[in-house]
């Protein structure tokens, strides 16, 4: 459903164009400190309007602390944040109603949800929803610096259009006249040797649940991926260099047998073009039953990779932070604070 994690568990609500958007966070740790100041960077980094090739659409994307905080630290309640909509534009799919788009969850929101869906703007199904899983992922990141000398995450785009040149790989699509795709890749360290659980809660089974939680994504892969099935055995496996879990090479990306190895973590994923594209495409009219001619108007990204890094960042923070917490590597109280006698 709309809910993930076993102790952090979080829960993402909201509409494209409703009233808001956020999440509520269940098991957070007590004691964290939190201010609207943490939320800043990574928030922005999402935003659209603000780098080319994103959408115009622009949000204020403040985080509002609905319960959980209490003079600045968490209380170990539940804690919810909120994300008001104020910059919606829902005429521009009114006029396309009977219209699903091509590669959107149109038309099979439709039919799941008997035409009760919120389809202004995909609704539920929008990557408007993206801003609550980066909230989260802030407070994530949060609880992983306090592991040991620190867990930091970090996602970058490895290329757009299949071109390393990043302008490059955009300046194809704008002179298309189209929208394109991208690769990005995540590489986390300090994480310990033995979180995940075979079989089915391996590290790879529940980063690949979350990733695919992001609107768009396509494929993973983890250390050498794919290329690993054109490799000889005996190139393809890390030689362990001492007592720590260290080795020679990483083509395993930080993980043997679903569990981590104490190496860096390291994956990527294919991150599809836009589906909202200025191209004509054909689609079907579900009033008249017939296909149409179809261009989609209004604020689109031109390519979804760049506002990807810091929501991949976030998921990631948020499989390995529930993980840590399973393993008791963080603990259930940040601190410890006087009580006044």
């Amino acid at each position: 459903m709309n809910a993930f994690g076993r102790l952090f568990r979080i829960t993402i609500f909201g509409e494209s164009h409703g009233e808001s958007v956020g999440v509520n966070i269940d098991g957070c740790p007590a004691g964290l400190s939190l201010s609207v100041e943490d939320f800043l960077a990574d928030i922005e980094r999402r935003k659209g309007g603000t780098q080319k090739g994103t959408t115009p659409r622009k949000e204020d994307d403040l985080p509002i602390f609905k319960s959980g905080v209490f003079n600045g630290r968490t209380t170990g309640a539940p804690l919810t944040i909120l994300f008001e909509n104020k910059n919606t534009r829902s005429t521009d799919y009114e006029k396309q109603r009977a219209v699903p788009r091509p590669g959107h969850a149109d038309f099979v929101a439709h039919e799941k949800f008997g035409g009760y869906e919120d389809f202004r703007g995909g609704g539920h199904f929008s990557g408007r929803l993206t801003v609550a899983l980066v909230a989260a992922g802030v407070i994530a990141k949060k609880l992983l610096a306090t592991v040991g000398a620190g867990v930091p995450v970090r996602a970058s785009i490895l290329e757009i259009g299949g071109e390393t040149d990043l302008e490059k790989g955009l300046q194809k699509a704008i002179d298309a006249k189209d929208t394109i795709g991208g690769i990005v890749e995540c590489r986390v360290e300090g994480l310990p040797i033995g979180l995940g659980e075979p079989f089915f809660d391996s590290v790879e089974s529940v980063l690949s649940h979350a990733v695919f939680a992001i609107p768009a994504i396509r494929g993973i892969e983890f250390g050498t991926g794919f290329a690993a099935a054109r490799m000889f055995g005996s190139q393809h496996n890390d030689a362990i260099e001492d007592v720590s879990g260290r080795t020679r090479t990483n083509h395993a990306g930080g993980v043997v047998g679903g569990i981590s190895n104490g190496n860096e973590l390291v994956f990527r994923i294919a991150v599809k073009p836009t589906s909202s594209t200025p191209k004509e495409q054909l689609t079907l009219n579900w009033e008249t039953s017939e296909q149409e001619i179809f261009s989609v108007k209004g604020r689109h990204d031109l390519c979804i990779a760049l506002r990807v890094p810091v929501v991949l960042e976030a998921v990631t923070a948020l499989v390995l932070t529930d993980l840590l917490l399973l393993e008791q590597r963080i603990p259930r109280r940040i601190g410890v604070r006087e009580i006044p006698r």
